[in-house]
């Protein structure tokens, strides 16, 4: 019988860099908007991750996107895919 390989979906984000203080490491913040589930009003929503950079090449105020791998370290279990391209 051969083998199957399952294919793992990883999640992908995009948001701004809020920090990039550390050695490889950058914060990220994701804003989202939710619906209120009685009165159907929509709220912001944020939430900060901990992004693996390993050439320290993101800097405060860039838009990155960045995917889900394995942890890396107590906090961090995501790794930067690239710049996110402004449209203008």
């Amino acid at each position: 019988m051969p083998e199957q390989t399952q294919k793992i979906i990883k999640r992908k984000f995009e948001g701004l860099v809020v920090s990039a203080k550390g050695d490889k490491t950058i914060v990220v913040e994701v804003k989202t908007a939710k619906l209120h589930p009685k009165y159907l009003k929509r709220y912001a929503v944020s939430k900060k991750y901990k992004v693996h950079d390993e050439k320290n090449e993101f800097k405060a105020g860039d838009r990155v996107v960045f995917a889900e791998c394995r942890p890396l370290s107590r906090q961090k279990r995501w790794r930067v895919l690239g710049k996110q391209e402004k449209n203008s």
